[in-house]
C-alpha cells in the first residue's frame, strides 16, 4: 500500500480488493490499512472490497499460495493483480506469494504501459518510465514511422545490421 489508491492514482481504471478468508476486514484492519497507507484513518477504504471469505473466486482464479497455510492447514490467498482493457479482456496477471507485497509503482507503471501501447503503435522497453523514449513497432515501414512521429525516430545500431530498434519521444 503507501500509496494514494483513489480511483485518481488508477488511471482510466478501477481498483478492487479481494477480501480473503485469512483478512478479515472488520473495522480496526479498514483503520489499518488508511493508516499504513498514510491516509487519515477511516472505516472506508478508497476502493471496493470483493466478500470471497469462502475462497469460491481465490479458488476459481488459481490465487492459493500452497506454500502458506493458515491456522487450520488451509493455503492462504496469494496477492494477486489481474489488469483488464476496456474490452473486458485480460492484459496482465502478476501472482506474488502470500509473503511477499505488492509494488503499486510497478502497476501504475504498468497500466500507463498498457494504456499508451493500445492507444499509439508503440511498445515500451524495459525499464521504461511515463515520459521516456519509447520503441516504434518493427512492422511500421520506416516512411510511416517519420509521418506518425514528428518528434523523431532514432535508430539503435546493432551488430547484426538490422534496424528494428527504433525509438521516438513518448506521445
Amino acid at each position: 500500500l503507501r500509496h494514494n489508491l483513489s480511483a485518481a492514482a488508477m488511471p482510466g481504471g478501477l481498483l478492487l480488493g479481494d477480501e480473503a478468508p485469512n483478512f478479515e476486514l472488520g473495522r480496526a484492519a479498514k483503520l489499518d490499512t488508511n493508516a499504513y497507507n498514510g491516509d487519515e484513518p477511516k472505516e472506508t477504504l478508497p476502493f471496493p472490497i470483493i466478500d470471497d471469505k469462502n475462497r469460491d473466486l481465490a479458488i476459481l482464479l488459481g490465487m492459493l499460495d500452497p506454500a502458506e497455510k493458515d491456522e487450520k492447514g488451509m493455503p492462504v490467498t496469494a496477492r494477486v493483480v489481474f489488469i483488464f482493457g476496456p474490452d473486458k479482456k485480460l492484459k496482465l496477471s502478476i501472482l506474488y506469494p502470500a509473503t511477499t507485497g505488492r509494488n503499486f509503482d510497478e502497476i501504475l507503471r504498468v497500466v500507463i504501459s498498457l494504456q499508451l501501447t493500445a492507444e499509439k503503435r508503440v511498445a515500451t522497453p524495459v525499464d521504461w518510465k511515463d515520459g521516456d523514449s519509447v520503441m516504434v513497432l518493427p512492422t511500421i515501414p520506416e516512411e510511416e514511422a517519420k509521418k506518425l512521429f514528428p518528434k523523431g525516430v532514432f535508430t539503435k545500431e546493432l551488430p547484426s545490421g538490422k534496424k528494428y530498434l527504433r525509438y521516438t519521444p513518448q506521445p
